[in-house]
């Protein structure tokens, strides 16, 4: 933490709350009290990728900024490695369709261009070996956009869900793997696979976010963390449950802790079958693997997973290739993989992304490794594409939901790739 974090947090959080956008300023208010006039300000903002409130608690913030006579506001999304929004996508991310009142710009991430970046120091192999329980045993450099050298506060806004490298998204993750370099981003994804994903998703203390949290300490800038928790109500309106600002590792873990209620479903059994019918944020595999992240745990080891995204048109815009490649498969073939190919040995994410998707693992009677289940994609990726990354096909065309409704042995879930489902 760096010497002027804020030690504590300010705000409220309970699964039972529904704050309404006059309380949510309030609390952004209290909580950037302690930014001085003529401060530089940087904000730290989620992508189209993530579905959140930052449309309210950013104009909230500029307004306030602005009064407060701060010398400038802008604002970077935390992109990762997904493609940049557009400029219409970016305002209604910050809900200023009309205009940036008060702020400066939005920048876009750049995470593979070693011009925008800068290296802020390290993790040392001791340091790695220590977090990761010997799992990672080597040095990382720690690179993040250079922007960041131009501001003296930092504002990381963005919402805390399950999420299935880190344990929990939110806080430090809007760092690394948001605004960071590749080194710190690989290291992470691959540590996050070979703890498995089924005992990090869900989890607040996972080594991912302890060595996420150890990078953070590096950032030389005044942090304020400013973590919600959301949903969505059956008329699609989104609802806060939490918002709580300051410290980053404090603020962070109060909305995890709610964030666990409202956002873990218990199905006290599996199914032999379950129809994801994926959320509209997630456009392609990257991001749509959520779908098979937060639902493996309740589909039974041979059983299959359905993904229904007529609005899934990409295997990944940045990654698709060496996805195409080596295909989704399980950890103990995608380790071999690393092993043999130096590619992917460069390119950890991806390596821990197709573990990520294949879920786990399980044997047949001569004692092959296959897939725990089978994932059927019905979506507009055609059928060869599919057969390359080693997933079913379904025309969605054919797809009827009332095949499937009334079977005992199926789950039909709607906005899929949310919630997490787990059993009791």
């Amino acid at each position: 933490m760096t010497p002027s974090a804020p030690a504590i947090t300010i705000g409220r959080g309970a699964p039972e709350l529904d704050l309404t956008p006059d309380e949510l300023r309030e609390i952004v208010e209290q909580g950037l009290l302690g930014i001085a006039p003529g401060a530089r300000v940087l904000a730290i903002l989620p992508d189209k990728t993530r579905d959140d409130n930052t449309d309210i608690l950013f104009p909230a913030a500029a307004q306030f900024l602005a009064a407060r006579q701060v010398a400038a506001f802008d604002a970077l999304i935390a992109q990762g490695t997904h493609v940049p929004m557009t400029e219409q996508e970016k305002l209604e991310k910050v809900g200023m369709l009309s205009g940036l009142a008060n702020v400066g710009a939005i920048y876009d991430h750049q995470w593979d261009s070693p011009d925008a970046l800068v290296r802020i120091g390290e993790l040392s192999a001791e340091q790695v070996t220590q977090l990761t329980g010997g799992l990672l045993n080597n040095a990382v450099p720690i690179t993040l956009n250079k922007l960041i050298t131009n501001y003296d506060t930092i504002l990381v806004f963005g919402a805390t869900v399950p999420h299935e490298v880190a344990g929990f998204a939110g806080g430090g993750k809007y760092f690394f793997p948001g605004i960071a370099g590749p080194e710190l981003t690989h290291n992470t994804h691959w540590l996050g696979a070979l703890v498995t994903i089924e005992k990090t998703i869900g989890v607040i203390e996972t080594p991912t976010r302890h060595m996420i949290e150890a990078a953070v300490e590096l950032v030389p800038a005044n942090i304020i963390s400013l973590n919600s928790v959301c949903s969505r109500t059956e008329d699609d309106r989104l609802r806060t449950h939490g918002l709580f600002i300051g410290n980053i590792r404090q603020a962070f873990r109060q909305a995890a802790n709610v964030s666990r209620q409202v956002h873990i479903k218990f199905t006290h059994r599996q199914y032999k079958r379950v129809v994801a019918l994926l959320d509209e944020h997630y456009d392609e595999m990257w991001v749509g693997g959520k779908a098979s992240y937060r639902l493996g745990a309740i589909i039974e080891p041979g059983g299959e997973l359905i993904v229904y995204a007529p609005h899934l048109k990409h295997v990944s815009e940045t990654h698709g290739h060496a996805i195409e490649k080596y295909g989704y498969r399980p950890l103990e073939q995608v380790i071999e993989l690393v092993n043999q190919h130096e590619a992917l040995r460069n390119n950890l994410a991806v390596a821990a992304h197709l573990a990520h998707v294949a879920y786990g693992s399980r044997k047949d009677e001569q004692g092959n490794i296959l897939p725990r289940y089978q994932i059927t994609l019905a979506t507009a990726l055609d059928e060869a594409t599919c057969q390359r990354i080693n997933l079913g096909y379904l025309d969605y065309r054919t797809f009827r939901r009332e095949d499937y409704e009334g079977d005992s042995n199926t789950l039909i879930v709607e906005r899929a790739g949310r919630d997490l489902y787990l059993v009791e």
